[in-house]
């Protein structure tokens, strides 16, 4: 067993034996070789008697009693004003086994709680901290109330632990300084100022972390921050933020009616981020791992960028962030869950999965950058339903409202999502212009097959759309059931093989003439010689009577067709309905034809 090492002040030494050979650590009142709590009552009144309001006190080591502590704070006490007064205070590696009440306290030079064990509840609202307040490695096993409190210089929480921490409505008018600390319970930082630079580096916050309405006007430090639960940043000012994190964060962080004064960098490891109303004075970047982002009713004027993340972030001395809380994740994908009311002007997107996005409402957003791997939702495949199903959808990107609007219609498919709580109620009329604003986004950045899959959909949108003329709505459904809107090659080609398919079999059984009409000529010889004039004929074709099927008959309705389709007239004697149906042949097959190799065009276009 190692031998308990004295401190490094003169200490009482009371109840020193040879189990504990230091005793009591408490420092010895001058003059005396006991400390506060170990002196007579005679010497401690007569100690008591000499202290005026703002005297200097040394009571290191000490072990107060909720007694000797109102004892030494009334021997303070400024009766002119009512305040009690601290000159320079030391209590490091004190203890308080009852309630420290220090409430409404001025400490006018440094207050010195390093290492300092409160074991009840330790009570500082409307404290004032005049000098630096040191509580470096505090231990507070009750709640620790700084509500209301001033802190004019230094606050230094460094490696303090916080069984539950309150520090509401509180000033720090110098560096405030929370590395390392650790919030056992629940932190409250509400309406807080902080007016120089803020460090919660390394620290951690075992339950919810609140900084709601809180005021951040010099830098702030989450760097390697861990929070077990959520970290609440609504309504909060933050007007130089720089960088903020990178942090880890197990439940959600709310900056919903926070507002970013100065360029941002948020570097995030967290299951949710809201950002419901946050408005962005300069430029911003926010770079996330395993999130999901809600982005509706933001407010920026200038460019910003929400990014995965594809490594692990890297500290500030090139350590990777530790991912501990999502290490059951299947990928450190970052999903957007609404743009709703967003100008999208400046907004740039990289490597986000949009499929569960909301984007009616939006504005601009044909000005929406999308660099490196966005992506959509799909159309039910026939996968997820029974294979005999005529019912199928064409692969394509779809916008999760498409989803929830089909699969609120009586009779949906199944395959279709049903929309989130909150998503609203939206259809076709509504998501037109959508499609139409991310088909021009998309042809912007030189990516024409994506802008089919848009245009695609703003022409469905256009088809179920309450607003449009019944003759309109049969023009596009038959442009949708021919060739799909023009892109789908695959569509068209089936109808032209179906068509070609049915001129084959009509003109084998009614347009092919039986047999080939033989011409005939007719003349009459003058009397006495000369010219003679001749009369050429042709038998009229007949119709055919019996064998309309056979292979001469195949190839000759073959070769009709075929010419048909590149409209061009075979030279084949037909009967009066086989003259028309090549007519029809020709007039519907090059069409048929040229919308297969307008969607190949739209589906290659560079």
């Amino acid at each position: 067993m190692s031998t308990p090492v004295p401190p490094s002040w003169p200490h009482c030494a009371d109840g020193a034996a040879p189990a504990d050979p230091v005793g009591c650590r408490g420092i010895r009142v001058p003059g005396h070789t006991l400390c506060l709590a170990h002196l007579t009552d005679a010497d401690r009144d007569s100690y008591l008697v000499s202290l005026a309001p703002g005297a200097k006190i040394d009571h290191r080591g000490t072990t107060f009693t909720d007694t000797l502590l109102t004892a030494l704070q009334d021997a303070l006490h400024d009766t002119a004003t009512g305040i009690i007064r601290f000159g320079d205070a030391q209590f490091e590696f004190a203890t308080f086994e009852g309630g420290a009440q220090f409430v409404a306290v001025t400490f006018e030079g440094g207050a010195q709680f390093n290492h300092t064990t409160f074991e009840g509840d330790a009570q500082f609202e409307s404290a004032i901290f005049k000098g630096d307040a040191q509580f470096m490695g505090a231990t507070f096993e009750g709640d620790a109330s700084f509500v209301a409190a001033t802190f004019e210089s230094y606050a230094r929480f460094v490696f303090a632990t916080f069984c539950g921490a309150r520090f509401t409505r509180s000033i720090f008018g110098g560096i405030a300084q929370f590395m390392g600390a650790t919030f056992v319970d629940a932190a409250h930082f509400p309406d807080a100022t902080f007016k120089r630079k803020v460090s919660f580096e390394y620290a951690t916050f075992n339950r919810s972390a609140w900084f709601r309405a809180a005021t951040f006007e010099g830098d702030i430090d989450f760097e390697y921050a861990t929070f077990e639960r959520s970290a609440w940043f609504g309504e909060a000012t933050f007007e130089r933020a720089g960088l903020f994190g990178p942090l880890v964060c197990a439940g959600q962080i709310v900056l919903s009616g926070a507002s970013f004064g100065g360029p941002a960098i948020l570097e995030f490891v967290a299951r949710h981020v809201e950002c419901y109303r946050t408005r962005w004075a300069a430029t911003a970047e926010i770079r996330l791992r395993y999130t999901t982002v809600d982005f509706a009713h933001a407010v920026f004027e200038y460019p910003l960028t929400i990014a995965a993340e594809p490594d692990p972030f890297l500290t500030s001395d090139g350590e990777q962030l530790t991912e501990d809380a999502f290490a059951g994740a299947p990928s450190p994908s970052v999903r957007l869950a609404s743009l709703r009311g967003v100008d999208a002007a400046h907004l740039v997107l990289a490597d986000v999965d949009l499929s569960p996005c909301l984007f009616t409402g939006a504005v601009h957003l044909d000005q929406l950058r999308l660099e490196g791997a966005c992506t959509f939702d799909t159309a039910p495949s026939p996968a997820g339903r029974q294979r005999w199903s005529p019912v199928r959808f064409t692969d394509r990107r779809v916008l999760a409202e498409e989803h929830h609007w089909r699969a609120g219609r009586p009779g949906a498919v199944r395959g279709w999502n049903v929309g989130v709580f909150g998503a609203g109620r939206v259809g076709p009329l509504q998501l037109a212009p959508v499609y139409r604003a991310l088909r021009k986004a998309f042809e912007d950045g030189k990516h024409e097959p994506g802008a089919a899959d848009f245009y695609y959909g703003e022409m469905e949108m256009r088809r179920h759309a309450d607003d449009i003329p019944r003759a309109e709505r049969w023009l596009l459904t038959a442009y949708w059931a021919l060739s799909g809107y023009g892109l789908r090659a695959s569509r068209a080609l089936a109808w032209l093989g179906a068509g070609m398919l049915l001129t084959i079999g009509l003109l084998m059984a009614f347009g092919i003439a039986q047999d080939t009409p033989k011409q005939t000529a007719t003349g009459t010889v003058p009397p006495g010689g000369g010219t003679v004039t001749f009369e050429i004929d042709k038998d009229d074709p007949k119709n055919p009577t019996s064998d309309r099927f056979t292979g001469e008959r195949f190839e000759k309705a073959l070769n009709v067709t075929l010419n048909s389709v590149v409209f061009r007239s075979s030279g084949q004697d037909l009967t009066t309905a086989g003259t028309y149906i090549e007519m029809a042949s020709r007039l519907t097959e090059p069409v048929l034809l040229g919308l297969a190799v307008l969607a190949i065009r739209n589906r290659v276009k560079r």
